[in-house]
């Protein structure tokens, strides 16, 4: 009844609901800013429960933001938005998009230094958790002054993580409000962050048009991109002959290279602007109103990841 706005609890209830639940009571009465769903891979694959409890604590970290943003310690929103035509939209006009978000973004070329470093500096929260179930993958939500980017600390693959948060910029940029839960729009995302992390018109010509395993490992350093990532761009753009990548893909799995692939680039891209501020005076205030067992939660996996 409380949920359903049916009743509501008095300040007893309300401090015995904080106690059982370990949280301050200030937090039942902050308000609530909506936004849908949110952008997961598969709902089919993700369950409800798994959805809700991951959700739950993006919003905990947009609160958090709230309050960093309010003592000038995260910038507002800086995400361009630049509308697909539709979810029949292809290659050619998400190429475009990405390339001028690349330019607003302030990357004119080459390799994307640090994607989430980028997606800070311009107001998007990137938080890393243990997501605890394979059918939970990095997800966004796309509040309007501070959306949440949530990258998995259990994905310790620095070339995946990167594709994950350019993945998640490609729907706020596309997507935002306007279309979310479809197979479109995922792949759709797939192909801005293709698109963002490896330009077409650079990429294009460093691309092998056989299986060189030792010139995909060198742009495999120089992109920061996975394996799989560059095999599927240099189909795609027509450089790799089909028949080529299918053989490349055949060897990948059979050398074990889909579960771990050679070359490691290092641990993962961190988010920084949070937990810096968690540690402030203004941070430890901003906990009194906020479940604290969430916020070290989030400060853990940032660490550690």
């Amino acid at each position: 009844m409380f949920e359903s706005g049916a009743a509501r609890p008095g300040a007893d209830t309300l401090s015995t609901l904080g106690s059982a639940l370990n949280v301050p009571t200030a937090f039942f009465v902050r308000p609530l800013t909506e936004t849908h769903e949110g952008f997961f891979r598969s709902l089919r694959r993700t369950g409800v429960t798994d959805r809700r409890r991951a959700r739950a604590t993006a919003y905990v970290a947009h609160d958090l933001a709230l309050h960093a943003a309010a003592a000038g310690r995260f910038p507002a929103s800086a995400v361009p938005s630049i509308q697909v035509s539709g979810l029949e939209a292809g290659g050619d006009e998400i190429e475009h998009i990405a390339g001028r978000v690349r330019t607003a973004l302030g990357i004119l070329s080459g390799p994307v230094p640090d994607v989430v470093q980028l997606l800070e500096d311009h107001g998007v929260v990137v938080i890393r958790l243990p997501l605890g179930t394979a059918d939970v993958d990095a997800f966004s939500l796309p509040f309007p002054d501070h959306p949440v980017v949530v990258l998995g600390a259990d994905k310790n693959d620095r070339a995946r993580s990167r594709f994950d948060a350019a993945h998640e910029l490609g729907h706020l940029v596309m997507h935002g409000e306007h279309i979310w839960g479809m197979p479109e729009v995922e792949k759709q995302a797939h192909m801005f962050a293709a698109a963002f992390l490896m330009p077409a018109h650079e990429i294009h010509p460093q691309l092998p048009q056989t299986v060189d395993w030792s010139r995909f490992f060198d742009l495999k350093r120089h992109w920061q991109v996975s394996l799989a990532a560059l095999l599927r761009r240099a189909k795609d753009l027509g450089r790799m002959p089909e028949a080529a990548y299918l053989t490349a893909i055949k060897t990948a799995s059979a050398r074990g290279w889909r579960r771990l692939e050679p070359v490691p680039l290092g641990r993962p891209e961190q988010p920084r602007r949070l937990l810096a501020y968690i540690g402030t005076p203004a941070g430890r205030k901003a906990q009194m109103e906020l479940p604290r067992n969430i916020i070290a939660a989030v400060a853990d996996a940032t660490t550690v990841a």
